[in-house]
């Protein structure tokens, strides 16, 4: 004679049938994948032009980056442990560093929750709220891990990347860098 399943090990079958079948999270907050700090550095002779930096920002601006200028591209996501530990630097930076252009591009999250984080560090400068923009960077160095800052030289061109968070002496060095070309 069989013995009857119980209802635990019913739902519990059901969790684990479900769950097998989705193949991974749905939340962005355990699908991501964390840079690992590691510094991606392009030669000028190899280097191709960054995306079309121009949108919608969290202040609700439209914002458009014309090349002339050191660019830090910071991508983040407002849930992003490592992302939101390396704002201050960025905030740092984008002080110490006025005549480089930094800019954010918000990925996965929602501008409501970005916008109110931005705001409580007084975030100086802009972040795109179209993660579209990152498509642009696919024939050079992807943003493929958050957070990911990528710089763009005076010409326009990718230049570097950190994939992970960023530190003030490795970001300070890349701009310092990109300053003397």
């Amino acid at each position: 004679m069989r013995k009857p399943i119980s209802l635990f090990a019913l739902a519990l079958i059901s969790v684990i049938t479900l769950t097998g079948c989705g193949g991974g999270s749905s939340t962005p907050e355990e699908s991501f994948i964390e840079g690992s700090g590691a510094v991606t550095n392009i030669a000028v002779s190899e280097r191709n032009p960054a995306p079309t930096l121009s949108g919608l920002t969290l202040s609700g601006k439209t914002f458009i980056f014309k090349p002339g200028q050191v660019a830090v591209v910071n991508v983040w996501a407002s849930w992003c442990s490592p992302c939101r530990a390396e704002i201050p630097t960025l905030i740092e930076l984008a002080k110490q560093y006025p005549e480089v252009q930094f800019m954010g591009i918000l990925t996965r999250d929602n501008p409501a929750n970005a916008e109110a984080f931005a705001r409580r560090l007084s975030m100086p400068y802009p972040t795109f709220i179209d993660d579209s923009l990152l498509i642009g960077f696919k024939g050079t160095l992807p943003a493929n891990a958050i957070p990911s800052t990528v710089l763009v030289d005076k010409n326009g061109n990718v230049a570097a990347r950190i994939s992970g968070e960023v530190t003030l002496t490795s970001l300070s060095k890349l701009i310092r860098k990109l300053e003397a070309e």
